[in-house]
């Protein structure tokens, strides 16, 4: 498709190769290639994890993580999963992520949703359960026993410390925002290092973390009602990746840690500095 005349491309492409373009939302749309982008676990997915490692008190990477999917039903000019599951092993409890950018049904026109969040942080606790989203607590019977409210906008509060030029105005400091958006491309290249595999390859994969197990079965429900055969191989399941949280790369995988360190074009390149 044409670049718009409005855009200086090569400067908009920066260290991502410069590449045509095949979709008409340029500015959003790159979230769907990995060239310029993530998929919606990094696009949305984000947003969620950070509230889910700040819930934990988590300040760092998991200690491992396996992610799975795939790009279902879409014919279209992008080449990232639309359906993905993935764990984040953290030391003080898992964190399963979901994503499900397709309708429930082959024919139906209504998205998923979890206990009625189609976007959302659920916390399982051992008395009940938590909706960060929507503010309600319910014990395990299922019974509401308490609302809640937030408050903040974190946009205003961005521009306002932009505009004061004081990081000490921020809600939170840059890292944060660094380290959920690097857990969520954990869970990616354990993805995009990927073979398609069968239901009982991937389920014996999961063996070690049955609280992952109930999402498993979601996810290849939701396949089979878009008509997918599932036991084809048409899932791609990501490794077992192993973290060095401090280093912030994988341990004894040199092909995940080529995706930690990316792609760079001249003259967009960042040098590697030895300490």
């Amino acid at each position: 498709m044409p670049i718009p005349e409005s855009i200086d491309y090569d400067l908009w492409c920066g260290p991502a190769q410069k590449l045509p373009i095949y979709r008409d939302r340029l500015q959003y749309d790159c979230s769907f290639d990995w060239n310029t982008g993530d998929g919606e676990s990094c696009n949305q997915g984000v947003h969620e994890v950070d509230v889910a490692r700040w819930c934990l008190g988590e300040e760092g990477l998991p200690r491992r993580v396996i992610s799975l999917g795939g790009r279902f039903a879409f014919n279209d000019a992008c080449d990232v999963p639309n359906s993905q599951i993935t764990y984040y092993d953290f030391a003080t409890a898992p964190v399963l992520y979901e994503v499900h950018n397709l309708t429930k049904g082959k024919d139906s026109k209504e998205m998923p949703d979890y206990r009625g969040e189609g976007v959302g942080v659920m916390v399982e606790c051992e008395g009940g359960s938590v909706s960060l989203y929507r503010g309600i607590a319910w014990d395990k019977e299922g019974k509401e026993v308490r609302k809640f409210a937030g408050g903040g906008d974190h946009f205003a509060n961005f521009i306002d410390a932009v505009r004061r030029s004081d990081a000490k105005v921020l809600n939170a400091e840059i890292l944060v925002g660094h380290v959920s958006t690097a857990v969520c491309h954990a869970g990616n290249i354990s993805y995009r290092l990927g073979k398609r595999a069968s239901r009982k390859q991937m389920r014996a994969r999961l063996a070690d973390v049955p609280l992952f197990l109930p999402v498993f079965d979601r996810f290849m429900e939701h396949l089979t009602a878009q008509g997918i055969d599932v036991e084809a191989r048409t899932v791609t399941s990501g490794p077992w990746l192993h973290i060095d949280a401090e280093k912030e790369r994988f341990k004894a995988n040199r092909a995940a840690n080529r995706l930690v360190r990316g792609t760079y074009r001249d003259p967009y390149e960042i040098p590697e500095i030895t300490i």
